[in-house]
């Protein structure tokens, strides 16, 4: 034998040795589950003595359900440090866990896998005691009565020596077998108490789309910022400057036509940039969807659309601020489309709330045939309402009409 691999022996020995923290903690482990696992053992020997032995059972299981499970995490948690997840949320209240019935993963643990790891646990305890008062049977074997066989003779006996060396094999057994039984209750109770796999693909799709609306919140929150910062800083400072060239180009006299013509140049592409910087505020984020609402907002695209826009606009209540501007950037997009690509001399553009839907509903009357698979505009409008668990749909024959609908929650 190798001396590596007689150093891992004696390591693996001294880790179960029944001095040694680890066999102590598997121990105290199958020992807090004893209390846990009796109550099941109690109601299944003493309920079919009862005449409404099989109801008290079921009424005591349900009713105890929910709190054993707890126990049971509790002490996992405590004594081996794994988190088992529960079925229900910490904060579910009573109707809830009375809804959630009762699994047969946990009837399996509560009435089968916990009476047994009881008994087990109950084994290792009391063999541990007998162990120990067997090995040091030498020391107290004199308080023995007279006749009895551990005090048959003086000094040391065979029979103590027996007893003695049976007690140190308990001794030393007992470590490696709490080690197992705890090892097969802690895989038993995180497969049969914690949730199964569609519960924790269920919780999962929740907390993913929990963070995809705090992201899509973020994000909106990031572009008002920007609007505003470009409002009240970089904007201002191009009213300022294009201010003052107008000024010096109406005032000035006696310059050189050259100088002249810089000034006049300097204060058209001052104003160009304020259109151009303008535009692009009231893309990142209109002021008037804020102040206003979507409504308004969507009254000043049709305005300013290069094709003739009705609108309508039907909402009992307003919408949440990320989901107005998903519709608002919807609209915006899809107008954009139909003045560069569908030929169209007429739009329809209705806005409607029913129940907590946000229908929105854009009909052109160009050449049609806008296929989403062959462009990324249409793509583009897909992805932002699929961004807000919305819906998309496109129908564009041939020669048209062409009708995107969206539906959007009201509340994200």
């Amino acid at each position: 034998m190798s001396t590596s691999a007689l150093r891992r022996m004696l390591t693996r020995g001294a880790e179960h040795a029944p001095w040694s923290a680890a066999a102590r903690q598997d121990t105290l482990f199958l020992a807090a589950g004893v209390p846990l696992g009796l109550p099941a053992l109690s109601v299944m020997a003493f309920a079919p003595t009862a005449t409404f032995g099989p109801l008290v059972a079921l009424v005591l299981t349900l009713v105890c359900l929910d709190l054993l499970t707890t126990a049971q995490r509790t002490r996992i948690r405590r004594l081996r440090g794994l988190d088992v997840p529960g079925r229900l949320p910490v904060d579910a209240g009573w109707v809830a866990r009375l809804r959630a019935g009762l699994t047969w993963r946990q009837a399996v643990y509560h009435l089968l896998a916990a009476p047994l790891f009881a008994v087990a646990g109950l084994a290792v305890v009391l063999a541990g005691g007998a162990g120990l008062a067997m090995a040091t049977v030498y020391g107290w074997a004199f308080l023995m009565p007279h006749g009895s066989a551990l005090r048959s003779g003086a000094g040391w006996t065979s029979t103590d020596g027996l007893t003695t060396a049976g007690g140190l094999t308990v001794l030393f057994a007992i470590p490696w077998l709490s080690a197992w039984l705890a090892g097969v209750d802690e895989r038993a109770a995180r497969a049969l108490l914690g949730p199964n796999r569609t519960e924790l693909l269920e919780r999962r799709v929740e907390d993913l789309a929990e963070s995809r609306a705090g992201a899509v919140d973020a994000a909106d929150a990031e572009r008002r910022r920007i609007e505003r910062d470009l409002h009240d800083g970089a904007q201002q400072r191009l009213v300022s400057l294009a201010m003052n060239l107008g000024l010096a180009r109406r005032t000035l006299s006696g310059v050189q036509p050259d100088a002249m013509q810089v000034i006049v140049e300097a204060h058209v592409e001052a104003q160009a940039a304020i259109v151009e910087l303008r535009d692009l505020v009231r893309g990142l984020h209109p002021v008037i969807l804020e102040d206003r609402g979507l409504d308004a907002a969507l009254s000043g695209i049709a305005a300013r659309a290069p094709v003739p826009v009705r609108l309508q606009v039907d909402l009992s209540t307003r919408p949440s601020a990320t989901i107005e501007a998903v519709a608002y950037f919807i609209v915006s997009e899809a107008l954009a489309n139909v003045a560069k690509h569908a030929r169209a001399s007429r739009v329809d553009l209705s806005v409607e709330q029913q129940a907590d839907r946000l229908r929105i509903v854009i009909t052109d009357d160009g050449v049609g045939g806008a296929d989403p698979a062959t462009g990324t505009g249409l793509t583009g409008l897909r992805k932002r309402a699929a961004s807000v668990d919305g819906t998309f749909a496109v129908a564009s024959p041939l020669g048209g009409p062409t009708t995107v609908t969206v539906e959007l929650p009201c509340e994200l």
